[in-house]
């Protein structure tokens, strides 16, 4: 509320309400700032002085209407002599002309801005400004030679000979040249062409060179600069020039042919070993060349071509329809330096003959109302044809012969390559016929003439009186969908006889046991491991180890038989046995025969021998040998009356070992 006078005792007022104006006047306490820090500015070399660059603003947050203290006022600090700015409004311009990109690109300017009209006492701000001098084209080009002599040897057409270069100081769209040759002693024989990536000369060769005849050429080019400043013509001529002189080195040159290309025509009714062309290559050295065609391009063998003389021919006979164009390469290469070639590619064209006759330009089929009148068209029908006239393609329709007289519709030729279908009578029946067959013959008016007879469906349907159809017979619409009752039996016979097939082999692989590995007790089989390992002795830790005949409990655990182990019936008795040491002196002999007896009274032993043999043949083995190849100097050492002590399965051998030296001991 207003300020009032009251008595601090009764709080009465003593006068009036009063109502009082507040002024804060401003002091100079804000510095101008700049709108921005750093600012970035090009300008043109070679600028004119007094040319603007950029203007910069600077803000003074003190109240403008009071004073002096936000009149701001710019100076330069650094930057002159190059550059000056308004004091007032802050506009940098150009102080100093001619100044060079080439010379000196980026300037840094620093800009002060000062409250206080630039007065002592006054605030001030500072920015720099990144000035940087944009590129004009105001440096012509230049050779760095006024000679050049590119080498000419080993050059084909169209290749470069060599490659010249100008510098110009300038960059970009300035410093873009073009080349041009202005004399020649070889009119024809080079041109050169710029390199718009590098502005480098290419010089091409646009004639072969012949050592023999001229060995060596003289060029005079000049280059010049695209885009020219009108302001610099005072500089000079925006141009130089530079002579070339090209020395033709003498080499094994390869055979050149008449032709960059050879394009050859034949009809596609022409008989195969017809000639269609030749190509003629020579060889600058007058060296002889032989042709052949590159296989590569030619992989059906269509195409052969005259070693001596180049005459191409076809090897089989040619159809435009299947492919009307033939690209083949055929080589012409130095018949006394095989690595000399040259190729050139040839294009056949097959010419069309009039060997395919026109067919329907469609599957066409279409239907006839029951109430359909005589001569009303229901179908137009066109044609098309593989064969390419050079006037075009014309064809006339007819009704087949066969059909003509009988008929019950009608062809009319439109004389555009269409025909109208209508028909010959008032109506129609489903029930005296659903479908009609129509015969229809088209034929060409070229020679000679071909022709083909189509059929066409018309389905008889019921329509409405509009002409629209409303129904049609089974038949005809199996038939218009594309499959006949008779091929969708087959289709669903087919479905159930695979079928049966699944489920047949689903039943016999329920069905199907396990053959069992012993067939019946009188297959008695062996299973013999042989170890054919030759050591040498007690030394040869490489050969087989004889410790597992010595210790055999050690492996009894991790022992396992190759055979098929039957269920046991009865646990398996197994006697402690003292492996063979040179302690007790044990024999292997013994050894094996525990080992025998363990697995004859063993009722769950397979009913076949699994034979282990031991070939191990070694020197100062406490076992000695298991051979009888070294075990004895002569039979009569060896007793084989233990054979009889292994039971009945080593009968056989105890008849053999143990008669016969019963026979010799008597």
């Amino acid at each position: 509320m207003p300020p009032r006078a009251v008595n601090r005792f009764t709080n009465e007022a003593l006068e009036g309400e009063s109502e009082f104006i507040i002024k804060i006047h401003d002091i100079n306490d804000n510095e101008p700032r700049f709108t921005k820090d750093p600012y970035m500015a090009r300008v043109p070399e070679m600028s004119d002085i007094g040319t603007s660059v950029i203007q910069v603003t600077a803000i003074d947050a003190d109240d403008a209407t009071y004073g002096n203290s936000a009149k701001v006022v710019y100076s330069i600090l650094e930057g002159q002599p190059y550059f000056s700015v308004d004091p007032e409004t802050g506009l940098i311009k150009t102080a100093l002309p001619g100044m060079d990109r080439e010379v000196k690109e980026n300037y840094q300017v620093v800009i002060q801005a000062k409250d206080m009209a630039g007065q002592m006492g006054g605030l001030s701000g500072t920015t720099t400004v990144s000035i940087t001098l944009s590129d004009v084209n105001d440096n012509p080009p230049r050779f760095t030679k006024s000679e050049y002599s590119p080498s000419g040897g080993l050059v084909h057409l169209g290749s470069a000979v060599g490659v010249i270069r100008a510098m110009d100081a300038d960059i970009g769209q300035n410093a873009e040249m073009d080349y041009r040759i202005i004399g020649s002693d070889g009119p024809g024989m080079f041109e050169i062409t710029t390199n718009r990536s590098t502005q480098e000369g290419v010089i091409l060769l646009r004639k072969p060179l012949d050592y023999e005849r001229k060995r060596q050429y003289s060029l005079r080019v000049q280059v010049e600069n695209v885009h020219i400043n009108p302001r610099f013509y005072s500089k000079g001529p925006f141009r130089d020039e530079a002579t070339i002189k090209i020395i033709v080195e003498d080499v094994d040159e390869p055979p050149v042919f008449e032709r960059a290309s050879y394009v050859m025509e034949v009809k596609e009714d022409a008989p195969k070993n017809t000639a269609i062309g030749s190509v003629s290559a020579s060889d600058p050295d007058d060296k002889t060349a032989s042709y052949t065609i590159d296989r590569r391009t030619d992989m059906d063998r269509v195409f052969n071509i005259h070693a001596g003389n180049g005459s191409v021919f076809i090897l089989r006979e040619l159809d435009r329809e299947e492919n009307a164009w033939h690209n083949i390469t055929v080589i012409a290469t130095e018949f006394t330096n095989p690595r000399q070639i040259s190729r050139v590619p040839v294009y056949v064209r097959v010419l069309d003959v009039n060997d395919n006759p026109p067919t329907f330009a469609n599957n066409y089929e279409t239907f006839v109302c029951e109430n359909a009148k005589a001569n009303q068209v229901i179908r137009t029908v066109g044609a098309t044809d593989p064969d390419a006239p050079l006037g075009g393609h014309r064809f006339f329709f007819s009704l087949a012969q066969e059909a003509a007289g009988k008929a019950n519709f009608s062809v009319r030729d439109n004389k555009n390559n269409t025909a109208s279908i209508l028909t010959r009578r008032n109506s129609y029946s489903t029930l005296q016929k659903s479908v009609y067959h129509v015969p229809v013959v088209i034929s060409d008016g070229e020679f000679p003439m071909q022709s083909s007879t189509n059929t066409l469906t018309i389905r008889v349907c019921t329509c409405d009186r509009e002409g629209n159809m409303k129904a049609c017979n089974a038949e005809a619409l199996t038939a218009r969908a594309g499959l006949s009752t008779g091929a969708l039996v087959a289709i669903l016979l087919c479905v159930i006889i695979l079928l049966m097939i699944v489920v047949l082999f689903a039943a016999l692989r329920r069905q199907r046991k396990k053959e069992p590995l012993i067939i019946s007790k009188e297959d008695v089989r062996d299973n013999v491991v042989s170890y054919n390992d030759e050591g040498g002795g007690e030394e040869d830790t490489q050969a087989f180890d004889i410790g597992t005949l010595r210790n055999p409990e050690a492996i009894e655990d991790s022992k396992q038989r190759r055979d098929i182990v039957p269920e046991a019936f009865y646990p398996p008795i197994r006697r402690p046995v003292l492996p063979p040491t040179r302690d007790n002196n044990g024999d292997v002999r013994d050894f094996i025969n525990q080992r025998l007896q363990d697995n004859d009274s063993d009722p769950t032993a397979p009913p076949y021998d699994s034979l282990a043999t031991y070939a191990y043949e070694g020197n100062g083995s406490v076992a000695e040998s298991l051979s009888s190849l070294e075990s004895v100097t002569t039979e009569s050492d060896q007793d084989y009356n233990y054979l009889s002590e292994w039971g009945p399965r080593f009968k056989k051998l105890a008849d053999l070992y143990g008669g016969d030296d019963s026979d010799r001991d008597s």
